[in-house]
């Protein structure tokens, strides 16, 4: 009996080294938040003007962007583990060196440095929660992941914004010291860990990106994560707070309450959706993720209620909450646990990036030449898009061994079925 009990806690409780990467990614989100207050107005205390102080705040997307296929790169050469701590040291280094800048361009140089960190721990960390979570357990590892930092970067500005009154310095330094920290406290915990080390004898070659695009619940997950980019990362942070001001005629402080009930409702969801992915399927959260996303986005631009945007404000933070665990889930199902593909976690990552540069430009432009309205319902209808590829795509859950990785053959066999599917 006491055997039972034991194998089913088994299969149901995440590995340790999960909650070491959680832990890590909240102390890293913290810290995102307690720099943004200071950021921007740190620039302009060099004498320089909006536009300069706004480049200082894009060129870490940018860099981080540019960097991503490189990183893909290092981590299927050296592993997810060391490629993690090499990302986090960097990010260390950058941020102290910011807050001890002398001039604007040294912030601008290691600022974008801090970009090229940042890609890399993100990738490994991704690869990582792959690698060491239990194939039924991906969806509430990929959801508790994505609520730590989400509740980080709810937690971040409250503490930056106490810190930027006793220097615009402070937060960078408090943010630096705090990743010195966390790199340590990481390579502590898994410095022993067999989980987080790669086999010495692999043999499972890696997947490249062409491959992964061959299979229909990859591509769906790029154009996913592009919609959850461009809406949650960038409209959402560029577009949201203009139309509050012009449209609502609100203060910021509205702003802000929209802001956290989206959210509110994003964290909520989290959690609930990825043990719903892990028992039902990939398909259905992400399905009912985008139609909310979308729906809620759409009507953020067709009212001049503040009820009924809060309201539209929640409704996409549910979306999204619901659609992200499925998403992650899934492309860690077409490239399973054993495989290394560095370029398909990239190509991922590079979705969302991509879609959180281009949204704001293009709902921008869309914004003065027509409408707020025609903005939101673009965005809106990006998500649609998505939608539809997720409807085409294929459920990826795998069975409950871990040696299945059934997803990742259907790739593998689509572009090589002379060779039966793995060499």
């Amino acid at each position: 009996m006491s055997e039972t009990v034991t194998t089913a806690e088994q299969q149901t409780r995440l590995p340790r080294e999960i909650w070491v990467l959680v832990g890590a990614s909240f102390l890293i989100a913290i810290g995102y938040g307690l720099i943004g207050p200071a950021l921007p107005n740190f620039a302009t205390s060099f004498d320089v003007g909006v536009t300069a102080a706004s480049v200082v705040v894009s060129a870490f997307a940018f860099v981080r962007l540019a960097f991503a296929p490189a990183s893909g790169r290092l981590v299927t050469r050296f592993g997810e583990r060391p490629v993690y701590l090499w990302g986090l040291s960097i990010v260390a280094a950058g941020t102290l060196a910011c807050a001890a800048a002398a001039d604007y361009w040294q912030l601008l140089l290691f600022r974008s440095a801090s970009g090229i960190g940042s890609t890399m721990f993100t990738v490994s960390a991704i690869g990582l929660l792959i690698r060491i979570s239990p194939p039924h357990l991906r969806g509430r590892a990929s959801g508790l992941w994505g609520t730590s930092f989400l509740l980080g970067g709810i937690a971040g500005p409250v503490a930056g914004s106490g810190l930027v009154a006793v220097s615009l310095r402070a937060p960078f330094l408090a943010y630096g010291l705090a990743l010195v920290l966390t790199t340590v406290l990481v390579w502590w915990q898994l410095r022993n860990s067999e989980l987080a080390s790669r086999p010495s004898g692999e043999t499972e070659p890696a997947m490249t990106f062409r491959q992964a695009m061959r299979h229909p619940t990859y591509r769906a997950a790029l154009a996913s994560n592009l919609t959850n980019g461009w809406i949650v990362f960038g409209v959402r942070m560029s577009l949201m707070p203009l139309f509050v001001t012009a449209v609502l005629l609100k203060d910021e402080t509205f702003t802000g309450f929209a802001l956290a009930v989206f959210a509110a409702a994003n964290a909520a969801v989290l959690l609930l959706a990825g043990r719903f992915a892990d028992h039902r399927g990939r398909r259905l959260p992400a399905l009912f993720g985008l139609a909310l996303l979308a729906a809620g986005t759409t009507l953020l631009g067709l009212t001049s209620d503040p009820w009924v945007f809060l309201v539209a404000s929640f409704v996409a933070g549910v979306g999204s909450g619901a659609l992200n665990p499925a998403q992650s889930a899934a492309v860690a199902d077409v490239l399973g646990a054993k495989a290394r593909g560095g370029s398909v976690l990239a190509g991922f990552q590079m979705a969302a990036d991509v879609g959180a540069v281009v949204g704001p430009l293009v709902a921008g432009a869309i914004a003065d030449q027509w409408s707020y309205g025609a903005a939101f319902a673009v965005t809106g209808a990006i998500g649609a898009l998505s939608l539809v590829l997720w409807v085409f795509a294929t459920e990826t859950l795998p069975g409950r061994r871990a040696d299945e990785h059934t997803a990742q053959d259907v790739a593998t066999d689509s572009c090589c079925p002379e060779s039966g599917g793995r060499s």
